[in-house]
């Protein structure tokens, strides 16, 4: 895989400008912070965030992938605000969870999701080495 940030753009802070990787494509459903008995659990932006990119990233892994794998990631907010103000939390969450490589990235608000206490929704897609799967797959 390989992360494209052109100096004429400006340096990238959490997220890269383009991503070029060759495989099997993984799409990962939108998740929010839902627990297994499907309840949103979390108080707070940064404890949903965490949850819901946890459950992305277990998909993820169920499907072969790492967290290095993700080629784009779109995050739905509901208070862009709230979520700018907990940025550097997020951020350290982000860098716990799924490393410093980063995905082409896009935060976008929302005036609400599915599920109505949710504030945050992380959607992606990765692309998996075929080398790195199972034999098989």
């Amino acid at each position: 895989m390989e992360r494209i940030n052109p100096p004429e753009l400006g340096k990238p802070s959490g997220f890269s400008h383009a991503v070029v990787a060759e495989g099997r494509v993984v799409f990962l459903a939108g998740q929010t912070a839902l627990d297994a008995s499907n309840k949103i659990v979390g108080d707070g932006v940064v404890a949903q965030f965490e949850r819901a990119l946890g459950n992305l990233l277990t998909s993820l892994r169920a499907a072969g992938g790492s967290p290095s794998d993700l080629c784009s990631v779109t995050i739905y907010i509901v208070d862009m605000a709230d979520y700018r103000a907990h940025a550097r939390e997020i951020g350290a969450v982000w860098k716990r969870l799924a490393g410093t490589e980063y995905p082409a990235m896009a935060g976008i608000g929302v005036s609400r999701l599915w599920d109505e206490e949710a504030l945050v929704e992380v959607q992606g897609f990765a692309v998996v080495s075929r080398s790195s799967l199972p034999s098989g797959s």
